[in-house]
């Protein structure tokens, strides 16, 4: 089940590939997520010392939340992979010139999963080709709606 999709990164992004992290957490961002309080259009991925992080995704805290800890809406939080595809994510990123960025957060198995996608920057050219092609679909469907009254 969908929490918050990134539409942006679909939008300035061709992403080619797609990976599952679990996402280390405090217990009032779950609260707020399972609240839908999440936002992570401005959100990027980063590698630091071998390990991926989340940065710039935006988490309102409650207004019940507790008074012992002191809630941060925007903090850097550890995404968790397998050693193996943290490896490969590494390779891409530093050779190939591709980008990490966070496509969605949804729920597997009870627990706040992050989809990331490695991608390739898109030009402004791309986005004009995406959003011409979008608008011609569009006319299509609308036409064959019209055209089965």
């Amino acid at each position: 089940m969908s929490i918050i999709d990134n539409k942006k990164a679909f939008h300035d992004y061709f992403i080619e590939d797609r990976y599952e992290a679990g996402m280390v957490l405090e217990g009032w961002e779950v609260k707020s997520i399972r609240a839908g309080r999440v936002q992570i259009k401005e959100a990027y991925v980063t590698i630091r010392n071998g390990e991926i992080y989340l940065f710039g995704a935006h988490i309102s805290p409650l207004p019940t939340a507790s008074k012992f800890s002191s809630p941060e809406a925007i903090r850097t939080r550890k995404l968790l992979l397998h050693r193996a595809e943290v490896d490969k994510l590494i390779g891409k990123v530093e050779r190939a010139g591709y980008t990490l960025v966070p496509l969605n957060l949804h729920y597997k198995g009870g627990r706040v999963k992050c989809e990331i996608g490695l991608a390739k920057g898109k030009k402004q050219h791309d986005k004009r080709a995406t959003e011409k092609e979008r608008d011609s679909k569009r006319e299509v469907a609308a036409a064959m709606k019209q055209h089965r009254r």
